[in-house]
């Protein structure tokens, strides 16, 4: 059995090139098409870039969510798998997520989630290629809480904000 993998993410390593959503749309699609990417580059605000994807959360809400049973785990690599003949495009598995990362795939409206490319992800080929490495393969272990990761790409930008410029405080005035 292979062990499952995880794709790490940093956002204060990504430069916004979008490699990854190119490499991705290429392996899906056969073309680059960025808007039916299974990873997205966000710039919630100027100068911050932020990768989003599945974190493959342990509880899979997700696919609990799914009405018509139309996602399951992959039992190799732990990627939620879609399967679009079952799919309804109702966007359960959407507002289940605690990061709203499946979105609704722009050529036929059906739940769109990454499936870590059957174990080579290309997105991570793409990001450590250039040597940005906002994007890793983890190996699997019992400590990764990955949950904490599938987060709205709005938050994770304002806390990488106050990491990097600081929190301006109120001046308190007596």
């Amino acid at each position: 059995m292979v062990k499952p993998i995880w794709i790490a993410r940093d956002p204060s390593l990504c430069s916004g090139c979008r490699r990854c959503e190119l490499a991705c749309s290429m392996h899906h699609e056969g073309w680059m098409w960025p808007e039916a990417s299974r990873v997205r580059v966000f710039m919630p605000f100027p100068g911050l870039e932020v990768p989003h994807l599945c974190s493959q959360c342990m509880d899979y809400p997700c696919v609990s969510a799914c009405p018509v049973d139309a996602l399951s785990v992959d039992p190799d690599y732990g990627a939620v798998i879609v399967d679009r003949e079952k799919c309804t495009g109702c966007g359960d598995c959407i507002t289940a997520c605690p990061g709203t990362v499946p979105f609704l795939h722009p050529g036929d409206n059906r739940a769109t989630i990454c499936d870590l490319c059957g174990g080579e992800p290309k997105c991570v080929e793409v990001c450590t290629e250039a040597g940005y490495n906002a994007l890793t393969i983890v190996n699997e272990g019992p400590n990764i809480h990955r949950k904490l990761y599938s987060r709205n790409p709005v938050d994770t930008a304002r806390d990488l904000a106050v990491k990097m410029f600081g929190e301006k405080g109120e001046e308190v005035i007596e």
